[in-house]
């Protein structure tokens, strides 16, 4: 549901107009740092026969964003960052625990619809985006000898929403929240043990430039 109504926001928010205030070929660029924050409840897996919940923690990174205006104040953005690591847990149902680790990059690319002239207060600047992104998963590790643990790379819808407060005429403190549908199937040994869903929400904050 919360996916559904960053999408129907979105939505709206493409067939509205304006009085423009940001033109079609602009670029703004926004450096900050993210906070991945995995949904509470990660799946289960299941090896040997035995069935594993599995919780997956969060963490935070650098990140950097390019948008491109295709149209006035529809944007192109490109979100990267250097690889998140993600610690987790399996616990059977008689508390025993195996650990392990995980590093991720998750590019995501959005279609973005950006709110200007609105007189809202401090001059704030709204906006909320759609998109897809691409998880690719590395550097794997269950904490058990003699095993191979593999997550494979997961591709899923993106939704966006934040707020741009400028301070200078090129130049914004960004606020804003995504949510990454993030879903991977896991191998262990070579064999399937089942899929873990990771689809976290992503807050951050940024400096944003304007050319």
């Amino acid at each position: 549901m919360k996916l559904q109504s960053l999408v129907l926001a979105a939505a709206t928010a493409l067939t509205m107009t304006t009085a423009f205030a940001v033109p079609a070929g602009t670029w703004t660029v926004a450096a900050g740092a993210h906070y991945v924050d995995p949904k509470n409840d990660n799946g289960d897996v299941t090896i040997g026969g035995t069935s594993y919940a599995v919780d997956v923690d969060g963490d935070v990174r650098p990140t950097i964003s390019g948008e491109y205006f295709i149209a006035n104040n529809v944007g192109v953005e490109l979100l990267a960052a250097i690889p998140f690591h993600h610690d987790f847990t399996l616990t059977d149902a008689l508390n025993n625990e195996i650990t392990g680790r995980t590093q991720h990059l998750p590019p995501t690319l959005s279609l973005q619809y950006h709110f200007d002239d609105y007189n809202l207060p401090m001059n704030v600047k709204p906006f909320v985006g759609v998109g897809v992104n691409y998880t690719m998963f590395f550097k794997e590790k269950a904490n058990v000898v003699g095993t191979e643990l593999k997550l494979d790379d997961s591709v899923g819808v993106a939704g966006h929403i934040g707020l741009d407060i400028p301070f200078a005429a090129t130049e914004s403190f960004r606020i804003d929240a995504r949510y990454m549908d993030i879903k991977t199937d896991a191998t262990l040994n070579g064999t399937d043990i089942g899929k873990i869903d990771i689809s976290p929400w992503v807050y951050g904050v940024a400096f944003v430039k304007q050319f």
